[in-house]
């Protein structure tokens, strides 16, 4: 029976799709202004792990995950870039999903771009108009809160007051409002910006929070099965998703809510100013597999806060170590012919473990305790000489089945990306421009290890794969 902790209800639930066994999934994905962070692929490692185990209960998945390619951080520095917001957001789109796919997450059904969906946005902001939701000021469109009276229902804030936002990224406009808390739904543009869009209600661009409802509503429905994201979006992002589709449809916009806990870093929240902001290239460039990483994500459960530190880290890519070896021994072992029920029975034991920690509001940690307990059983068997020939494919059967969720013997992708090499080229250039000459030979021999050579030419410096 698998039950989620439904944040919108403040409850562990049952749960139960809309719609017979069909499950409509919305994540919240990247703003692609720069390469993504470790924090931002925590929740979409638990968003992959929540796909994966959804498929794995025999639903029938449709999961829509969201590119957010315009918002007024992308505009200002496109504009500092000297770049249409097409033409900067363009290289970071790439490189996401290079990263995406290193970290073996599954792509989604349908991966829509807010920029993409501007026509969608329009007909929504038209309704709330239409019924009062939503009020024009000098050329901008706000939605108003005092018109939907659940505002609040999944932050469980009290907005009787005058309320300034919880993420850091609730609308400081520059325009008037009725409510210091009403949010833009539409921002009105100068006649030569060149990122804006025509509307009935006036030339501009589209806030933040409507992009999502556009983009979910059109492939997911008015009503869908769950929404998901980082527990920093839940206010105001998801909030004010909330409001608007609720307020333009007059229907539950998404049954359940889950939301990631945050990542910090040593016990500290990640930031550049203390440096100790890491991107997923930034960790690929020091070294580390994209595997262990992924393991690292998913030690502790998606709701619960996780301490990023390399030490963690470095036990993470010995742990894998230990598993791939434990898989290449089983399949290469010397066995005598026969059966050992014991150990089938105990193998499927911890494969029922596993799948009731995952059923348990996707319990990672027990999850992989149920692993790790499979791994001493049959290493155990195997010394003693009580596995058997038969037994090897059963237990490397059940290996797969808990690999199809937690995808850490090798469905991440190992190769290192070119834009990995020439970051790990760089950093051994300032090496040596430094005189650090133990990292500089450090980074030639991690290249090597990856098949990649370095030639000193009279250019400067080139690579290639063996």
């Amino acid at each position: 029976m698998l039950k989620f902790h439904n944040t919108l209800t403040n409850q562990l639930e049952e749960f139960q799709p809309l719609n017979d066994n069909e499950v409509r999934l919305y994540i919240c994905g990247p703003t692609v202004w720069s390469f993504a962070h470790i924090g931002n692929f925590r929740t979409f490692t638990f968003g992959d792990v929540l796909r994966r185990y959804l498929k794995f209960k025999g639903y029938k998945l449709t999961h829509v995950f969201n590119l957010t390619d315009v918002d007024d951080r992308i505009i200002n520095e496109a504009k500092a870039a000297a770049k249409t917001i097409d033409e900067f957001t363009a290289p970071f789109i790439e490189a996401f999903w290079e990263d995406f796919d290193a970290l073996g997450l599954e792509r989604p059904d349908i991966a829509p771009r807010a920029t993409h969906h501007i026509a969608e946005m329009i007909q929504i902001i038209e309704k709330l108009l239409e019924n009062g939701h939503a009020y024009e000021s000098d050329g901008s469109i706000y939605f108003r809160i005092s018109a939907f009276p659940d505002y609040g229902k999944l932050s469980k804030i009290n907005f009787a007051g005058n309320i300034s936002g919880a993420s850091g990224r609730v609308d400081t406009d520059k325009y008037d409002k009725e409510n210091a808390n009403d949010f833009a739904l539409w921002k009105l543009v100068d006649a030569d910006e060149p990122t804006g869009w025509d509307a009935s209600f006036g030339r501009g661009r589209p806030g933040w929070h409507i992009e999502c409802s556009a983009m979910a509503m059109k492939y997911l429905g008015e009503t869908f099965d769950i929404h998901a994201g980082g527990i920093d979006l839940k206010f105001p992002h998801h909030e004010n998703e909330i409001a608007q589709s609720e307020g333009a449809t007059e229907n539950q916009f998404a049954k359940v809510w889950l939301h990631s806990e945050h990542l910090k870093v040593e016990g500290e929240t990640m930031s550049k100013s203390l440096g100790n902001f890491y991107t997923f290239r930034d960790l690929i460039a020091k070294g580390y597999s994209a595997t262990a990483i992924r393991y690292l994500l998913l030690s502790v459960p998606y709701h619960k806060q996780l301490n990023f530190t390399f030490e963690t880290l470095d036990g993470a890519e010995q742990t894998i170590a230990r598993l791939r070896d434990f898989r290449n021994r089983l399949q290469e072992a010397h066995l005598p012919d026969g059966i050992n029920t014991d150990l089938q029975e105990k193998a499927e034991k911890y494969l029922n473990d596993f799948e009731a920690a995952m059923d348990d509001n996707l319990n990672t940690s027990v999850a992989l305790a149920a692993l790790h307990n499979l791994v001493r059983e049959v290493n155990t068997a195997t010394a003693h000489e009580v596995a058997c020939t038969e037994d090897r494919s059963f237990i490397l059967h059940t290996l797969d089945k808990f690999d199809a969720i937690l995808g850490i013997f090798g469905e991440a992708s190992e190769e290192i990306l070119d834009s990995e090499i020439e970051a790990l080229i760089g950093e051994r250039q300032e090496a040596r421009r430094n005189r650090n000459f133990a990292r500089s030979d450090e980074i030639r021999n991690l290249l090597g290890e990856q098949g990649i050579i370095l030639e000193d030419t009279k250019d400067g410096m080139r690579w290639k794969r063996k």
